[in-house]
C-alpha cells in the first residue's frame, strides 16, 4: 500500500510539477535571488546573466564572408551549380513509375489551355500572336532548370503583358507609328524580323540594328529590351539575398493591384470586342480616356465581331463555371477555351468574316523558330524605369504563389533562387523575341489538380507549345481578335470576384480593405505603375501609423491567479493591483511615437508629473506668501495651521509604482531609452517609481547603452510583470516601515527633549 501511494506521488509530481517550496528553492539554486518582503518574508525574483559576446570586428566579418563565398574548392563549385540548378538534385531522384502520368497529364492539359491563352494575351502586351507562343515555351524550358517550386506554371500572365503593352504603345507613338486596326495585319517573316505591312504600305519605318523595322518589329524590340532590364533585375535582387522585398508587398495591396489593372485590361480589351479603332490612351486615366473613346466611336462598332464576342461569352462564362463547380469530379478540366477558338477560327474562315464583314483576324503566325537576336541596347534609358515595377510584380507573384504551394504539399522553396530563376526566364527568351513572364495563379491551380508532382509536367507542356509552332500555329489566320478579348476578359473572373468579397473584408479588417481600394482605384484610375507605388506608400504609411500610434493598456491580475496580467478594458475578470499601474505598449518605442507613448502613459494613469510639480509650486509659493503675512508673536501658530493646510493639498495618489511592459517592444531606439529615463526621472520627483518588466535583450542592450540602467542587477529591469509587482509592493512596505520608524523616533525625541525643559 506504502508502495503505491509512493508510485502515484512520484507519477503526480511528475504530471503536476514541482510544489511551491520546491520550486522556489530550485529557483534560488539556478540564478535567482531572494527580495524581502516588508512582512518579514521574501519573494524570489528571477535573475538572467547576460552572455558575453565577442567584440564586433567589420574588417574580420567582411574578410569571413568573403571566404566562405568566394572559395573556388570542387566541393563549393559543385554545390554553386546544384544550387543554381536544382534540376540537378531532384531530376536523378525521379520516380517514374509514381510520378510519371500525374507530370504528363498535367502538362498536357496546361499546355491545351495556354495555346489560346497565348495567343491572346500577346494581343494585350501589344506583339503578335507568335511571340506569346515563343515566352511560354522558353519560360517552361528555363523554369524547369532552375525553379524549385513543384507546382507552379510559369508563363504569361495579363498584369504583366498589360505594363508591357502600356510601355509598347508609348513607344511605339513616339517613334511616330500610325495607330494600329487601319487594315489587316498581314505579316510577312524576314531572315532578322517581322515586318507590318500596313506600315509598309504607309512608307513608315524605323532603323534598328542597321536594319528598316516596321511596327511589329519595333514592338517585340521594345518589349525584349523591357523584358531583358526586368530580368536583370529580378537576377540582380536574387544575387543580393533582397527576397524580403515581397514582405513590403501585403497580400491586400497585391490583391488592389491585381484588380485594379484587371479594370484596365478589360478596358483595353473592349475595342477587339466592339470591332471599333480608337486612339491610344496612355498616361494617368487611361482607363478614363479610353472609355470616351469607346462611347464616341459605338456608332462604328462591328456588328460581327459583337455577334462573336457575345456567343463566345455565352459559351465560356458558364463552361468555366462548370468546371470549377466539379472540379472535385473531373479529373481534369474540358478545355472550352480550346473548343471555342477552333470553332471560331473554322467559322470565320469558312464564313469570310475577314472579307465580308471586315472583323480584325489574327492573320499569318509563321512557324518555327526567328533566328536569335540582341533586344535593342539605345532603348534601354528609356524603358529602365518601367521595367522596375514589372520586376517587382513580376518576383511578388512568383515567390508568394511558390511558397503558398509548397507549404501546402510539405516541401520549401528557395525566395531568392526562385528569383533568380524567374529572372532568367526573361533574361534568356528576350533574346528569342520573347517578353515578360512569371508564376500564374490559374494555371498552377490546374496543374496541382491534375496530378502534377515536379516540374517534369513543364517539358510536357513546352513539348505542347513546340508542337503548336512548328506545325498548328498558322492554322490560326482566321481566328478573330474579339475572339481572343473574349478569352483575356474571361479570365479576369477571379480578380473581379474580389468586389463580392468586399463585405467580408470589411468585417475582417477595415485597414486592409482600405488599403485594398486605395490601390485598387490607383492601378486603375491613374496607371498601373503609379497603383503600384501608391499602394506601397500607403501599406508602409499604414505601418508607420500603427507603430506610432498603437493600443496602449493598463494591465491588471487575472482573478483566481496570482501571476497572469491582461488587459482591464478588454477583460471583465481582471482587476487592477492595489497600488500598482501596469502599462502596456503594443509597438517598439522609437523617435516617431515617444511622444504618443508620454501622453497615452500620462492619460491612462491620470498623473502627469510635469503638471504634478508645477501645482506643488504654486503650493509652496502660497505657503510662503502666508508665513511672510503671519506675525511674529503667533508666528509659530500661524506657520502650523499653514504646515497643516499645505499637507490638505498636497496631492494623494493611489498608486506608488508603474510597470511599464516592454513584451511587445521590439526595440528602443536611442530616442526611446531617453524618454524612459525622462519619465523615470519625472516621476521620481513626485514620488512615484518606475520599473520596466519583460524586456527582450534588444532593448536591455539599447538600456544599458543609453546609461538608462548600469548592470543587468538593477531594480529596475524585471524578467516577469509579477516579479515587479511584487518587489514593488515589498518596496513599498519596507518605505512605509522605515517611515513609521522614522516617525516613532522623532517624537520620541520631541519628549525627551520637553522632559529636560
Amino acid at each position: 500500500m506504502g508502495e503505491q501511494e509512493n508510485e502515484d506521488s512520484a507519477v503526480n509530481k511528475h504530471l503536476l510539477g514541482p510544489t511551491a517550496e520546491e520550486t522556489e528553492m530550485v529557483a534560488v539554486g539556478n540564478g535567482c535571488t531572494e527580495s524581502p518582503r516588508g512582512d518579514g518574508g521574501t519573494c524570489v525574483r528571477i535573475r538572467l546573466q547576460v552572455r558575453e559576446q565577442a567584440p564586433f570586428n567589420p574588417k574580420v566579418a567582411l574578410a569571413k564572408t568573403v571566404a566562405n563565398n568566394c572559395c573556388c574548392s570542387p566541393h563549393e563549385l559543385k554545390s554553386f551549380f546544384l544550387n543554381l540548378f536544382p534540376v540537378l538534385r531532384w531530376l536523378p531522384k525521379y520516380k517514374v513509375r509514381e510520378w510519371i502520368l500525374g507530370d504528363f497529364m498535367s502538362g498536357l492539359i496546361v499546355g491545351i489551355l495556354l495555346v489560346p491563352q497565348c495567343i491572346a494575351y500577346s494581343l494585350l502586351a501589344g506583339q503578335d500572336p507568335i511571340y506569346g507562343l515563343y515566352t511560354s515555351f522558353f519560360a517552361c524550358i528555363i523554369y524547369f532548370l532552375m525553379g524549385t517550386s513543384k507546382h507552379i506554371s510559369v508563363g504569361i500572365f495579363g498584369v504583366l503583358c498589360l505594363m508591357i503593352g502600356q510601355v509598347v504603345d508609348r513607344e511605339l507613338q513616339v517613334a511616330g507609328f500610325a495607330e494600329e486596326g487601319i487594315k489587316g495585319h498581314d505579316h510577312v517573316v524576314n531572315n532578322s524580323m517581322n515586318f507590318s505591312n500596313s506600315d509598309e504600305e504607309n512608307g513608315f519605318t524605323v532603323m534598328i540594328g542597321g536594319l528598316p523595322c516596321g511596327r511589329s518589329c519595333f514592338a517585340i524590340a521594345v518589349g525584349t529590351t523591357v523584358t531583358f532590364m526586368a530580368g536583370v533585375y529580378q537576377v540582380v535582387m536574387g544575387i543580393f539575398q533582397m527576397g524580403f522585398v515581397s514582405i513590403y508587398l501585403s497580400e491586400p495591396m497585391l490583391s488592389g493591384f491585381v484588380t485594379g489593372s484587371s479594370l484596365t485590361v478589360l478596358t483595353s480589351q473592349m475595342k477587339y470586342l466592339l470591332g471599333i479603332h480608337i486612339p491610344r490612351a496612355s498616361g494617368a486615366g487611361a482607363l478614363l480616356k479610353t472609355w470616351y473613346h469607346i462611347f464616341s466611336q459605338i456608332s462604328n462598332t462591328n456588328v460581327c465581331d459583337v455577334v462573336t464576342s457575345i456567343i463566345c461569352i455565352l459559351v465560356l462564362v458558364p463552361a468555366k463555371e462548370l468546371n470549377e463547380h466539379f472540379k472535385a469530379r473531373l479529373k481534369a478540366p474540358f478545355p472550352i477555351e480550346l473548343v471555342v477558338v477552333v470553332a471560331a477560327t473554322l467559322a470565320s474562315h469558312f464564313g469570310g468574316f475577314k472579307e465580308n464583314y471586315s472583323s480584325s483576324i489574327a492573320g499569318h503566325i509563321p512557324t518555327g523558330f526567328l533566328p536569335p537576336r540582341a533586344p535593342e541596347w539605345t532603348l534601354i534609358p528609356r524603358i529602365a524605369a518601367d521595367a522596375v515595377p514589372i520586376a517587382i510584380i513580376g518576383f511578388a507573384i512568383t515567390v508568394s504563389l511558390s511558397e503558398m504551394f509548397a507549404k501546402k504539399h510539405g516541401y520549401t522553396v528557395r525566395a531568392n533562387q526562385e528569383m533568380i530563376a524567374i529572372g532568367f526566364c526573361n533574361i534568356v527568351p528576350a533574346f528569342f523575341y520573347s517578353f515578360t513572364t512569371s508564376a500564374a495563379l490559374a494555371k498552377t491551380l490546374v496543374k496541382e489538380a491534375t496530378g502534377c508532382q515536379t516540374q517534369m509536367s513543364a517539358v510536357v507542356t513546352a513539348g505542347v507549345l513546340l508542337l503548336v509552332l512548328l506545325l498548328i500555329a498558322p492554322l490560326f489566320y482566321s481566328l478573330q481578335k474579339c475572339v481572343l478579348g473574349v478569352i483575356t476578359i474571361v479570365n479576369l473572373r477571379g480578380a473581379f470576384r474580389k468586389f463580392l468579397d468586399i463585405p467580408r473584408m470589411w468585417q475582417e479588417s477595415r485597414v486592409d480593405t482600405s488599403i485594398w481600394f486605395v490601390t485598387m482605384l490607383a492601378s486603375a484610375l491613374i496607371s498601373t505603375e503609379i497603383g503600384l507605388l501608391v499602394g506601397v506608400c500607403v501599406s508602409l504609411l499604414v505601418f508607420i501609423v500603427r507603430t506610432q500610434r498603437p493600443r496602449a493598456a493598463l494591465y491588471g491580475c487575472v482573478h483566481d491567479t496570482n501571476n497572469f496580467y491582461a488587459d482591464l478594458e478588454a477583460y471583465s475578470n481582471v482587476a487592477e493591483v492595489p497600488g500598482v499601474r501596469v502599462f502596456h505598449f503594443d509597438a517598439p518605442l522609437y523617435y516617431a511615437n515617444k511622444e504618443y507613448f508620454k501622453s497615452q502613459l500620462f492619460l491612462k494613469t491620470r498623473v502627469n508629473p510635469a503638471l504634478e510639480v508645477a501645482a506643488q509650486k504654486k503650493r509652496q509659493e502660497k505657503l510662503q506668501k502666508r508665513k511672510k503675512l503671519s506675525g511674529s508673536d503667533n508666528g509659530e501658530i500661524v506657520n502650523k495651521q499653514a504646515m497643516l493646510e499645505f499637507n490638505k493639498l498636497l496631492p494623494t495618489f493611489d498608486f506608488h509604482t508603474i510597470v511599464i511592459d516592454c513584451s511587445a517592444m521590439q526595440f528602443m531606439d536611442s530616442v526611446g531609452v531617453g524618454a524612459v529615463k525622462s519619465i523615470m526621472k519625472d516621476y521620481q520627483s513626485i514620488g512615484i517609481r518606475v520599473i520596466l518588466a519583460c524586456c527582450n535583450p534588444t532593448v536591455m542592450d539599447s538600456l544599458h547603452r543609453g546609461k538608462c540602467i548600469s548592470t543587468i542587477e538593477d531594480n529596475l529591469t524585471f524578467c516577469l510583470i509579477h516579479d515587479a509587482v511584487l518587489y514593488a509592493e515589498a518596496e513599498e512596505r519596507k518605505s512605509h516601515h522605515d517611515n513609521n520608524v522614522a516617525i516613532d523616533g522623532l517624537e520620541g525625541n520631541r519628549e525627551v527633549g520637553a522632559s529636560e525643559v
